[in-house]
């Protein structure tokens, strides 16, 4: 990290990544052109776990090639009196995986629920057993992650 004086302590970083309203994933297209999307995730120590489609591109290039960089941030705002933000942000580099245990993949989803839509969950049961199959959960192990930020003194 160039900055060295804005690097955030680990713990910071894992609390940004789970206070975070949402999350870009980055990986590779076949031709080799970055592709990224806007992801709701969350963290279950030390995976991430994040839910999709059945189809589609983010699913053809997960399956072909696992390799993800996610990017979160949390807290931006103009810095007073001057051209610059306050922020905060973690990125995080691991291998996304299809979640294919029944139980495993079932809990990922509650702890999605729980997180984004807490209100909902007294439907959660019918709607997983709607939508279970034209699911699928995939889960990233946080082989790394650094933190950076510029916060108010």
């Amino acid at each position: 990290m160039r900055r060295k004086d804005r690097e955030l302590p680990e713990v910071d970083a894992l609390a940004l990544v789970d206070g975070c309203a949402w999350s870009v994933v980055a990986m590779v297209n076949p031709d080799g052109t970055p592709y990224c999307v806007p992801l709701s995730l969350v963290r279950d120590g030390e995976w991430l776990y994040f839910h999709s489609a059945r189809e589609g591109q983010k699913v053809d290039n997960l399956r072909r090639n696992g390799a993800v960089c996610i990017s979160c941030v949390g807290d931006v705002r103009a810095s007073p009196g001057e051209f610059s933000l306050f922020y905060e942000s973690a990125i995080i580099s691991g291998m996304a995986s299809e979640v294919t245990d029944r139980e495993e993949k079932i809990r990922a989803l509650r702890l999605i629920g729980l997180r984004y839509t807490p209100d909902n969950m007294p439907a959660f049961d019918g709607v997983v057993k709607r939508d279970y199959d034209v699911t699928v959960v995939w889960k990233v192990r946080i082989d790394r992650i650094t933190g950076k930020g510029k916060r108010p003194k």
